[in-house]
């Protein structure tokens, strides 16, 4: 896949040399290019339905096979999905195995590369800006006038026949619309017959996208997470000698300080000072 670049640059889902960081910082690089520009932009989050539980055996290995993917390594790919069965057990009594005819085996090595190639066409058509981590995807389209508005639906409208070409399913009632800019149209999407909500924050990745395009709620987020961890520790610490106290820092409250911060990191001194302050 590497080597012959089967992979669309949309992907940033376990990709080599790619992660949520990238996908966010790429993302809200083309945001900001735009809006500082004066253009006004419509963001949709998409949110599908049990996606890596949802994907056709049948319909996997037609498009492995379409990726090139083909002889012993298809087979072999074949032969590892079929005759697969699941059962549910409670208090050790247990249901009947049904067969299992869809979706990656999770926990697995090859269960989200498979994926990947699942969904690698999904944009095929799309005019808008796509970005990807595994199955979280997101639009982005400049929507100067009404026909811009237009140009967006019809890309809603063909992912949606993706989906239903593929028997996958979009959760409609989470996909979400952000209308960023002044002067926007603040257009009505829709997608399989429903409405989609509007939003002025989102949780994109693990980190909170405010309209306004400044990062003081996603701050504030991270230092009550933090010091919810700090009250943790000080509760339930009593040795409090440095060599127990600096590990348990790095690895329960660093965290929280340090996803992703190349992305959201403050530059509004009341944000900076929060920060400082509460840790």
């Amino acid at each position: 896949m590497e080597e012959h670049k089967l992979l669309g640059k949309s992907q940033h889902g376990f990709c080599k040399g790619r992660s949520c960081l990238t996908n966010l910082l790429e993302f809200s690089e083309e945001v900001n290019k735009h809006v500082d520009k004066g253009d006004p932009v419509n963001i949709v989050y998409l949110d599908f339905q049990k996606a890596f539980d949802k994907v056709l055996h049948q319909g996997l290995l037609h498009k492995l096979s379409c990726h090139g993917i083909r002889g012993k390594i298809l087979s072999l790919i074949e032969n590892w999905l079929k005759d697969r069965e699941q059962r549910i057990g409670i208090n050790g009594k247990f249901s009947e195995r049904r067969g299992v005819t869809s979706g990656v085996p999770q926990g697995s090595v090859l269960g989200p590369i498979l994926f990947n190639l699942f969904i690698n066409y999904l944009e095929k058509g799309v005019n808008s800006e796509v970005a990807k981590f595994a199955d979280d995807t997101k639009l982005l389209k400049i929507v100067k006038t009404k026909a811009d508005c237009e140009e967006l639906q019809k890309d809603l409208t063909k992912l949606s026949d993706w989906a239903t070409k593929w028997q996958m399913k979009f959760n409609v009632d989470k996909c979400k619309v952000m209308h960023i800019g002044k002067n926007n149209p603040n257009y009505t999407y829709n997608m399989m017959g429903a409405n989609l909500a509007t939003t002025d924050q989102e949780k994109d990745l693990g980190v909170i996208v405010d309209s306004s395009l400044k990062m003081s709620t996603q701050c504030a987020a991270a230092i009550k997470k933090a010091n919810g961890m700090l009250g943790i520790i000080k509760k339930g610490i009593q040795n409090k000698m440095e060599n127990i106290l600096l590990p348990l820092y790095k690895s329960m409250v660093c965290p929280h300080l340090e996803y992703c911060v190349q992305m959201w990191s403050p530059h509004l001194k009341k944000d900076i000072l929060a920060l400082e302050k509460g840790n």
